[in-house]
């Protein structure tokens, strides 16, 4: 009798065990359980409509099509005659084992992409002989189109997600798409959707045995958020277009807003290049491409010297701190000596001699003696150069210079805005304001990017405020509220020591170097820069053509347009960058353009001798580029 009770005590004990564990297993990790990733469960996804990009003025930039992908789950594949199966995908059999093979390392029960992006014809034809072929089916994607050939730096595009992704995404799986670069990027949560998913269970032999849990789990797909951009697309194709054959950046900014106008690159490329089954060969290509780096975006990521436009700065800091006011002169004598080394001079070229120069005349005629003797006030007068430097360089700071902005596009450059402690770090010697006295004329360790220069500008516009620039104006049909883009962000300097800055900016166009950019009826306000472009090979200071800069806003009263253009290699401010500057003021403030023969000679002018040149030195020995300012 004993050992019978014991019997069934201990089958209950067993059958209580078993019973527990699987209540643990079904119910309580049960819930736990990633539903993507289990040999048990079939997903079959809705993806949804990628959203719809716009510019301000409504103009469609970046729509959607249809793209056919086969997909592969590797276990279910059955013998199959790969010749024929190869024939109709129009690949060989290495090019199939290795896709194969590349399907199985992923995961044996888990869909990934076969053969990605099929053509319309190909998919209607592969479509009634894929049946047959257990393991495969066509998996439908949206992938993306450009109506408008333009502002690819601007958008991005959308790639296949990698593999790392994949594994380690709770959202994606391998095949799918995400974006890369630009706005596609920066705004992929927002864009993408969320796709809807159907689960099905199945048994031991991979068969589907129905809706998993009556469909408890299923989702409906959500269709991505259309954006509206900031940007003005007539004037971004126009800026390309003036930007034909040359190398540098643009960038326009509505100064009351922040908004980003235009921000143009060159060279650039038609953004069509990288979507369907040429992107790869086509992305290949253009990344590269070491000599015209069209992927580079110049606007964002490129560094030079600022050359005469940052001497403004130099002249509102001084009349911040009270080093000089807007009657202080200084005498030119061809230069600037700041030292008893021979050497120690720094060349001027406003070509007034002996006589005194006042700051307004000083900016309008690019003063070098002026700025000089000015930066070396500020430095002065503290106690120690390291902390008068560091108030210097917090002053240029506060225009945004030395860092990244915080716009919203993924890629970009700090820029650099030395301070004492740099300089302390740099130097084993004693050191002073006439040390680092290329800093007056926007030389020395300086370094800006176009989009900081076109923020500079609008801060001096605005009269000492600036706010955060920014490329997406609406998101669904809603303006932005994020309070990083509408707050207004001030400079160090006060209001009231602008206008005489503006006054000599205007006086540029009005009796200065970019007279001859005038436009009739537009009050504009610029500054010209003509930077200094070296290289070394074996060794050896080599000069080539200068870089082309100029800054400029308008109207200048009530300004609704800032621009910073740089073109390398491009010569005098005056010469290529001003002319260019003065046409997309005209084109965006009127319009159309009145100066037709202007128009024609920038659209028709060309560089490309000056970059062969640059490219044979350089093959001659790699070394590294060096640049200064005039």
């Amino acid at each position: 009798m004993k050992r019978s009770l014991l019997l069934i005590f201990l089958i209950t004990l067993v059958g209580v065990v078993y019973i527990a564990r699987l209540f643990q297993l079904q119910v309580i990790r049960g819930s736990e359980l990633n539903l993507n990733h289990s040999a048990t469960i079939k997903i079959e996804y809705d993806y949804p409509e990628r959203g719809y990009i716009y510019d301000r003025n409504g103009k469609l930039l970046v729509a959607n099509q249809l793209s056919y992908d086969v997909m592969i789950i590797p276990k279910e594949v059955k013998p199959l005659d790969t010749l024929e199966f190869c024939s109709l995908l129009k690949i060989d059999k290495e090019n199939f084992i290795k896709r194969f093979k590349k399907a199985e390392k992923y995961a044996r029960w888990l869909p990934s992409v076969f053969l990605k992006q099929l053509a319309k014809k190909d998919y209607a034809f592969l479509q009634e002989k894929l049946p047959k072929y257990k393991g495969f089916y066509v998996q439908k994607r949206v992938i993306r189109n450009y109506p408008i050939k333009s502002a690819a730096n601007v958008l991005g595009f959308i790639s296949e997600v990698n593999e790392h992704i994949a594994k380690t995404s709770d959202y994606y799986e391998q095949g799918e798409l995400i974006g890369k670069l630009g706005v596609e990027k920066q705004y992929e949560a927002v864009l993408r959707g969320v796709k809807g998913k159907k689960r099905f269970k199945r048994n031991n032999l991979n068969e589907i045995t129905g809706s998993y849990k009556d469909g408890k789990y299923d989702t409906l797909a959500v269709p991505g958020k259309d954006l509206t951009l900031t940007i003005d697309s007539d004037l971004q194709l126009y800026g390309e277009l003036l930007m034909t054959g040359k190398r540098g950046g643009i960038v326009a900014l509505e100064p009351q807003t922040g908004e980003i106008l235009a921000l143009v690159t060159a060279p650039s490329y038609d953004p069509n290049l990288l979507v369907g089954r040429k992107r790869s060969p086509n992305s290949v290509k253009l990344f590269n491409d070491t000599i015209n780096i069209p992927t580079f975006d110049r606007g964002l990521q490129a560094m030079y010297a600022p050359g005469s436009p940052f001497k403004i700065i130099n002249g509102l800091i001084g009349l911040q701190e009270g080093v000089i006011d807007k009657n202080f002169g200084v005498t030119c004598h061809h230069g600037y000596r700041y030292g008893k080394r021979p050497n120690a001079f720094m060349k001027c070229h406003c070509r007034i001699v002996g006589r005194s120069i006042r700051l307004k005349t000083a900016i309008a005629k690019s003063c070098n003696s002026y700025f000089a003797t000015t930066y070396r006030k500020i430095i002065d007068k503290y106690e120690n150069p390291t902390i008068g430097t560091n108030v210097w360089s917090n002053h240029a700071k506060s225009f945004g210079l030395g860092d990244y902005l915080g716009y919203d596009l993924p890629s970009g450059q700090k820029g650099r805005i030395p301070n004492g402690e740099f300089y302390d770090r740099s130097y084993n010697f004693r050191w002073g304001a006439t040390t680092t006295i290329s800093n007056a004329i926007g030389q020395g360790e300086v370094e800006t990017t176009p989009i900081q220069l076109a923020n500079m500008t609008a801060a001096i516009a605005n009269k000492g405020y600036f706010y955060t620039p920014h490329v997406v104006k609406k998101i669904d049909n809603k303006s932005i509220t994020d309070s990083t883009y509408t707050t207004q962000r001030k400079t160090t300097v006060s209001p009231e020591h602008f206008p005489i800055a503006i006054e000599a900016m205007h006086e540029t166009f009005t009796r200065g170097t970019a007279r001859y950019s005038r436009v009739k009826g537009i009050d504009i306000c610029g500054k010209t820069g003509t930077v200094e472009n070296f290289i070394r090979v074996d060794g050896k200071k080599v000069q080539l053509t200068d870089h082309s800069i100029f800054i400029a806003f308008a109207p200048k009263d009530n300004p609704k347009i800032a621009i910073a253009i740089f073109v390398e290699n491009g010569g005098f401010g005056s010469t290529i960058a001003a002319p260019i500057t003065s046409l997309l003021i005209e084109k965006y403030l009127k319009g159309s353009i009145s100066r037709k023969y202007i128009e024609e000679r920038m659209i028709n002018l060309t560089l490309k001798e000056e970059y062969d040149k640059k490219q044979q030195l350089l093959t001659q020995k790699k070394d590294t580029i060096e640049t200064g300012t005039k």
